[in-house]
């Protein structure tokens, strides 16, 4: 009797217990762990990232993380702004001090800039006998009484092409200009007209319209 009562415990006994008893039963929830990698990267201070010259919205902004057990996430904010490509965008991380020091000094920058841009602003950069070539930021103004008879975009480089009625001679002519959108000007002669090509430093799109002194370009 006696052996029958020991059989029927190690029966019971045999079918509660776990397979494995490291790892957890069903309905029990995994305890995180850490990883035991050792690794030692430098604190983040400043990330930088330059879009192309077609960039004109930042939609939203994306971090992919690292967690303390190894696992990768990521987060994204909606941003819905408008951008000039020309600039970086920034992610940095730093005490509250630090980020008023920084706003600070955004501040004075944004303040120079705005008072440059000022002092720039219809700054003629060229002439030809009869017309004078004037640039403000995003825009290109060309002061002459001859007809446009035509204008077009072209790429490889970009550039718009404008074509103004004229029977003269004109010797060919070139500006460069490394500081700014229109990063070159050339003017050459054809037969019945001249020809006016604005070469730009990135991809855009433009507006053209007729002024009181001429036509007014606008980049967009």
């Amino acid at each position: 009797m006696m052996k029958v009562l020991i059989a029927i415990f190690l029966l019971l006994s045999s079918l509660s217990a776990r397979e494995n008893p490291f790892f957890p039963s069903d309905g029990e929830k995994e305890i995180p762990y850490t990883t035991n990698e050792n690794k030692t990267l430098p604190d983040l201070k400043r990330a930088t990232i330059t879009l192309p010259s077609k960039a004109r919205i930042l939609e939203s902004v994306t971090v992919k993380y690292k967690n303390l057990d190894g696992s990768v996430e990521s987060k994204t904010i909606e941003v819905e702004n408008t951008i000039d490509w020309h600039l970086p965008l920034f992610i940095s991380q730093s005490y509250y001090e630090d980020s008023e020091k920084t706003q600070t000094k955004t501040k004075e920058k944004v303040k120079k800039t705005t008072t440059s841009q000022k002092a720039e602003a219809n700054e003629k950069v060229g002439s030809i006998p009869f017309a004078d070539f004037y640039i403000s930021g995003k825009s290109f103004k060309i002061n002459t009484k001859d007809k446009l008879i035509r204008n077009f975009l072209m790429t490889q480089p970009h550039r718009i092409v404008l074509d103004f009625e004229k029977d003269a001679t004109l010797h060919a002519y070139t500006k460069i200009n490394p500081e700014s959108v229109f990063s070159k000007i050339r003017v050459g002669n054809h037969s019945g007209y001249y020809r006016v090509v604005l070469e730009l430093d990135g991809y855009y799109k433009y507006k053209l319209e007729e002024v009181t002194e001429g036509y007014l370009i606008q980049l967009k």
